[in-house]
This record gives C-alpha cells, structure tokens and sequence, in this order.
C-alpha cells in the first residue's frame, strides 16, 4: 500500500508532523510505502516563485516567525484563503495529475487550507481512495482552514475541543477521529541514556536538584529575536537557548554577558536531549513545542497577546484549564513568572505526569482502518 503525507515547511511543525507518522510506520512495521510529499513540489514543481523571488514561499513565513512580525496574521490569512479559492481550479488541475501518476491508496494532509484542493483532485484523479487530515492544531480556526465543505474528509483531531467545533460545524460524525494529542516524533518515548547531572556539568549547568531551575527557551526551527530579550530578563537563570536556524540570534545571544550559565546551540536534532536536561519550557504556544517540551514533563511558560498566531491562541487556554504552566501577556514579565513557576515546580510536574499523549502511535491505527474499508481497496492485505 502506498500512503503520501502531504506537508509544507511553513513554520517546520507540518514536516515533523509528517516525519513523526512516517516513523511511527516503520516502527510499527506497518507493509506500507509511506512517502512525505512537500505541496509546494506538486503545484509549482518547476520553482516558479523561488526564481521569481529568490526564496521559497513558505520561507517569507518563516522570516516573519523568526523576526516576531506576527501582528495581523489573521487579516493575511483572509487574503491567503481568498487566493487559495481563486487558484482551486488549477490547485485541483496540477494535483490531480500527481494522483494519477503516483497512484496512492490513502492520501493524508498535515496543512491547512488547502484541504478542499487535496480532497477534490484526490476523489477526481483516484475515486474512492480515502483522504485524511490530521490536525496539526489542538484546535481549528474556521472557516475553511482545516475543515473542507464538500469533500469526503476524515478528520483527525488531537483534543475534545477540536472535535466539539468540527461536530458544531456539521462535519459528518463517522469521518471525525480523536487521538490523545499531536503527534511527536517515536523517539521521543524511547528510553533515554541521559547522565543527566554528568551532562549538565559538561555544559556548565547546576548539577543538583537542589539549585537553581534550568530553563530550556525554544521558538521553533526558525527561533525567534524575542529570545535576546528573554534572555537579558533572565540574567539569574540557567538557560538553554534554542536557536534553530537562527545563526544571528545565536551569535548575538553567545556575546550577552550574564551571571548564570548559558548553553546556547544552534540547528540541532537532538531537542529531546536538551529538553531532559531542562526543569521548565519558555515559548511560543506552538502546538509541537508545547507538545514535545510537555512529553519530556516540562512545566511550560508561554504568552497570549496580539501577536498570537490566530490557530495557537486556543493552546494558551488549554495550558492554563489543565495547570500545566504560566501564561503571560508578554515576556516583559518573565522574571517574576519563572519565580512563580519554580515556587510550584512540584504541582505543575504532577500535572504535567498526568499527560498520555500517544496520537503518534494511534494516527497509523486509524490509517489502516480507513483503507481496509474504502470501497476501492478490498483486495488490500493490511496489518492493522
């Protein structure tokens, strides 16, 4: 059986969504052909708008992540909406080709808004092959972002609100699905060797329980210049600081002067490590961070303010309804709200135990469901 993931790199949660799965497949030993299939290949396959602008599209996005220019976002995603509509007819042309010419038998979306397109071209070029998306999101931001009207969508969703406001939408009840979060990578629950005050001491950080907290800060991939800032507030405070690709903010983050320790790395694959070797989370309300910080039992302390990304700003909610962290409506208070944090360490890890996030693993179960009963896959063999 052939499976495609469909992601785009706008913002790096939508690819590792779909690296997770395809890792979840393969340590299941599921007898699939899971492939991660980037959108932008398929519509513009011959780079039209990176030899137009110099860069990729989802690229202007992540600048913006990395600047901290997300004021207005929610007008924009309008104006994107509005586009998307405008091009459905050529979206539906260019993806129904690459149905027919790569034949799959499950299609699943990891994005948003483009759900119609996927789903539309998938029924046209490759009737009967069922189309999912599981939502990257803990909640929608409707309409028309990660529902689609008039398609035959399975919808996948990581937490009771998502699927309270698919049902209020009128999204058939036999093709909604809950998981118990977002998926995050295998890895992430695999035992670790961790020495965890050795490792410390290499870094330069407190090795005993009884000291000062250690701070891990991490806003994505792409980082974010808010960390300088976090980091000059936090002078007293161990930190790890996350930088992604954001060689500039490491470089200006290397020469801050502060009493505490600093670790400061750039791109890394190894977060999970970092993330043991932490006591508490600072960051954006990124469905994937929060997701991963809260798995490695990371109390979490993270803002809600204007600009809040309209599809986070129900994560911020959910954070303080289950006592998992601090929100604040800014980092000008940083300071005294890791103070608070600490004070009631104990508390917010309990809470934080109580988590079982295992939609990594129960995304595939649902996979395997839905195609041993589409109509045009009863001679498929699967292993469910």
């Amino acid at each position: 059986m052939k499976v495609q993931l469909v992601y785009f790199n706008a913002g790096g949660g939508h690819r590792a969504a779909a690296q997770a799965l395809q890792a979840a497949c393969v340590q299941q030993q599921r007898p699939w052909d899971v492939q991660a299939v980037n959108l932008v290949d398929v519509v513009d396959p011959q780079g039209l708008f990176q030899r137009c602008t110099g860069m990729a599209p989802e690229d202007l996005y992540n600048a913006r992540l990395a600047r901290g220019w997300t004021l207005g976002l929610a007008q924009e995603l309008k104006l994107l909406q509005g586009l998307i509509r405008m091009a459905h007819g050529q979206l539906c042309q260019r993806l129904a080709a690459h149905w027919r010419a790569s034949r799959p038998d499950l299609v699943v979306s990891l994005i948003p808004n483009f759900n119609r397109a996927l789903g539309q071209s998938l029924a046209q070029a490759r009737p009967g092959v069922p189309f999912m998306t599981v939502m990257t999101d803990m909640a929608d931001h409707p309409p028309h972002f990660w529902r689609a009207d008039g398609v035959d969508q399975h919808l996948v969703c990581g937490t009771p609100h998502a699927l309270a406001q698919a049902r209020a939408a009128g999204h058939d009840a036999r093709r909604l699905h809950l998981v118990s979060g977002m998926p995050v990578h295998p890895d992430f629950y695999a035992p670790l060797a961790l020495d965890r005050a050795a490792e410390r001491r290499a870094l330069g950080l407190p090795t005993s329980d009884t000291g000062p907290p250690v701070g891990v800060v991490m806003f994505g991939g792409a980082g974010s210049m808010v960390m300088e800032r976090i980091a000059r507030l936090l002078p007293e405070t161990p930190l790890i600081l996350l930088c992604g690709h954001h060689r500039r903010l490491a470089a200006r983050l290397r020469a801050l002067p502060a009493p505490a320790p600093r670790v400061v790395q750039g791109f890394t694959r190894d977060v999970r490590r970092y993330l043991a070797l932490a006591d508490f989370f600072i960051g954006k309300p990124g469905p994937g961070s929060l997701s991963e910080a809260l798995l490695m039992g990371l109390p979490v302390l993270t803002t809600r303010n204007a600009f809040t990304m309209p599809q986070e700003r129900y994560n911020t909610q959910w954070l303080e309804e289950q006592g998992l962290g601090l929100v604040l409506p800014g980092f000008a208070g940083v300071a005294p709200a890791v103070r608070a944090l600490c004070e009631r360490m104990p508390a917010y890890r309990a809470r934080v135990a109580l988590l079982r996030n295992r939609a990594v693993f129960e995304v595939p179960d649902l996979m395997a469901k839905l195609v041993q009963h589409a109509p045009s896959a009863g001679h498929l063999q699967l292993a469910a």
